[in-house]
């Protein structure tokens, strides 16, 4: 069973931003409604391997992109 990472954000234009980033570096991650488990401003959520989650965290930092948080299911 894969362990998956979901990226929560407050709003719609940092999902897209976040979407392009992590797509522009090859990361492979899927644009998904916010699971009803977390609490999230947003509606949609990103959700990758979480084998990548220092890697994904790193690089939305660096392009601050403003998250509202990085969970494992």
């Amino acid at each position: 069973m894969s362990v998956y990472g979901i990226v929560l954000f407050y709003n719609t234009s940092s999902v897209m931003r976040a979407e392009k980033v992590l797509q522009k570096i090859g990361i492979s991650i899927k644009l998904i409604p916010t699971p009803r488990e977390f609490s999230s401003d947003c509606g949609m959520a990103i959700r990758f391997d979480w084998q990548d989650q220092e890697r994904v965290r790193a690089l939305l930092d660096q392009a601050h992109v403003e998250v509202a948080g990085i969970h494992s299911t």
